[in-house]
Order: structure tokens, then sequence, then C-alpha cells
């Protein structure tokens, strides 16, 4: 049952994750256009940060448990929490350039 919730919970967070995945961190400079972006990188954090934290925990807890079907789930569940790793560097490294430029202080 345990075992089961925990399945249940990881389905649940996907779409956290896909959203963590996919939305970038300047929408306008993801269309081409050089302006800042003062909400965009927050929005970002805040869903790929609970996601790495959720997917982390779960590749951790499903390679403990050591058996075969496990370990496939421990790695899916890796390669989902450092597929938003680049995002939020790139959210990150947006919030020090929006600071650093005093476009978003207000």
């Amino acid at each position: 049952m345990r075992a089961f919730a925990s399945y249940l919970v990881l389905l649940l967070a996907m779409p956290l994750a896909a959203l963590a995945v996919v939305l970038p961190a300047n929408v306008y400079r993801a269309q081409g256009i050089a302006a800042p972006d003062c909400d965009e990188p927050l929005q970002v954090l805040m869903s790929a940060v609970p996601a790495v934290l959720i997917y982390g925990a779960g590749a951790l807890l499903a390679y403990w448990a050591g058996r075969r079907f496990h370990r496939l789930v421990s790695l899916l569940c890796l390669i989902i929490a450092l597929a938003t790793v680049p995002n939020i560097a790139e959210a990150v490294h947006e919030l020090y350039r929006n600071t650093a430029d005093g476009e978003c202080l207000g």
C-alpha cells in the first residue's frame, strides 16, 4: 500500500514536473525580445524546486527498495529531476540579471 501511495504521488506530480521543464525563465527572451521579465523566474522556481525535491526523493526511495522495477522507476525519477536542473539554473541567472540591471526593483 505504501508503494502504491508513493507511485500515486509521483504520478500526480508529473504536471508540475512538466511545467518545470517547459516554462522558460524569461518569456520575452524566448520570443526574441530583449526585455526583462520580472515575474517568470519566480514562477519557474515555484514549480521546479518542488519537482526536483519530489522526484529526487522518489529516485532515492525507489533505489533503496532494490527490486528491478523499483530501480527502473528510480532511473526515471532521476531523469525527471535532472531535466529540471537547467531550468532552475536559468531562472536563478535571470533573477540575478534582473537584480544587477535594477529593472525589476519596483
